[in-house]
């Protein structure tokens, strides 16, 4: 780390504090040269790999606008999709690498989506797994027939006859 008023190699941490969203570090460093403080934030880096091998960084606005769009005339919040956007974050950040494939992106997405709104779900879910048929949409909705069923179950709403 270099001292931003002498470029000196040489400086001491004075006080480290976590951030606002605990994602990074605020550290007060001091100079060993000059004696002048100054202020460094740590983060841990996440990147993502494109179907191209492009190398990005990780975006949460990425994230919501493209939920977003899955989302529209939906009653979504943005609140709502920034606490997706984080939960997806956490969800890859977890899996403990430096370099995600976008795929892995794409999968962090669905079960938040799917919480939040499953028609949004449906949407995104058909351009993201290319749904091609009907029997595509069938078999996405069947899916989320048998998990609402097991769900009720398990809460012993299922229906007595």
């Amino acid at each position: 780390m270099r001292c931003p008023f002498c470029q000196h190699s040489g400086s001491r941490v004075v006080d480290s504090r976590t951030s606002e969203d605990g994602a990074s570090i605020r550290r007060r460093r001091q100079c060993t040269n000059c004696g002048r403080r100054f202020t460094t934030i740590e983060a841990a880096s996440l990147s993502v790999r494109k179907r191209s091998g492009v190398i990005e960084a990780f975006s949460r606005e990425k994230v919501i606008r493209g939920v977003r769009r899955a989302c529209q005339g939906r009653p979504v919040t943005d609140d709502q999709l920034a606490l997706l956007a984080h939960r997806v974050e956490e969800a890859v950040r977890g899996r403990g690498h430096a370099i995600v494939d976008s795929h892995e992106v794409g999968l962090a997405i669905l079960e938040p989506l799917q919480e939040l709104d499953e028609v949004a779900y449906l949407r995104f879910a058909s351009v993201y797994s290319g749904f091609n048929s009907l029997a595509d949409f069938e078999s996405a909705i069947a899916d989320l027939r048998t998990r609402h069923a097991k769900g009720s179950d398990a809460a012993g709403d299922s229906p007595t006859r």
